[in-house]
């Protein structure tokens, strides 16, 4: 397939691999997919690969193949369970590493910060992710912080799942403007009114975030257990 990319169009870039969280990549992709003159496309190792998320239940199919897309305009790199597995991955590491050369924003939701801090993105550099990640980020040659997006240069990371839809709007902001991120965020009807103010481990206390951890492992996601 040739490179997929039409002229005059802002493509955007959301690599998968196996056991990717949903929501990292399909938040992102439900809001700058309304904005026109951008192209949101979901690329693996081979067009038309079933990937499946953390969870199992959920495949997405790739619509481009990381050799037909080596220059997208924006990269948008999703956390999962699947992260350090892809760390390993030659293929999608190259990938990242020759796209960010060319590309205008480089940015990832939840864990996929430890793919940018792996290629060497990071260095020295603050950055956000899932608050389980800190430590590893932190080894990775990154400044980790917990504020919900981060930006540093073209670099743009966010924390966790959740925050992709807010890292999405700043992004938008950034290509097209700030009304038509208002506009986005309208269509969607994007307002957040959460019943519980437990999202963050600094709201959510010792008690909870243990029981959280022992909730992860169900999953087989076992995150680290609270400090």
């Amino acid at each position: 397939m040739a490179e997929v990319k039409n002229e005059g169009e802002l493509v955007v870039a959301i690599p998968l691999y196996h056991r990717f969280t949903a929501l990292d990549g399909v938040g992102p992709y439900e809001l700058l997919h309304a904005v026109p003159g951008v192209t949101v496309l979901f690329v693996s190792a081979q067009a038309g690969e079933a990937v499946t998320a953390d969870l199992g239940m959920l495949h997405l199919l790739s619509t481009a193949s990381f050799q037909d897309l080596p220059r997208p305009d924006i990269i948008v790199v999703p956390g999962g369970t699947g992260t350090h597995g892809a760390l390993q991955d030659p293929v999608f590491m190259d990938w990242l590493k020759k796209a960010h050369e060319t590309s205008s924003y480089t940015t990832s939701v939840c864990s996929g910060s430890l793919a940018l801090a792996a290629a060497g993105l990071l260095q020295g550099l603050e950055a956000t992710s899932h608050w389980s990640c800190y430590e590893d980020l932190a080894k990775l040659g990154a400044v980790p912080t917990d504020k919900r997006v981060v930006q540093q240069g073209k670099i743009i990371t966010s924390a966790g799942v959740s925050s992709g839809i807010d890292m999405a709007l700043h992004l938008i902001a950034l290509l097209k403007g700030e009304e038509m991120a208002k506009m986005v965020q309208l269509l969607v009807e994007y307002d957040p009114q959460p019943p519980y103010d437990a999202g963050s481990p600094k709201k959510a206390g010792e008690a909870l975030m243990a029981k959280t951890q022992e909730l992860a492992k169900r999953f087989g996601n076992a995150l680290p257990p609270p400090k």
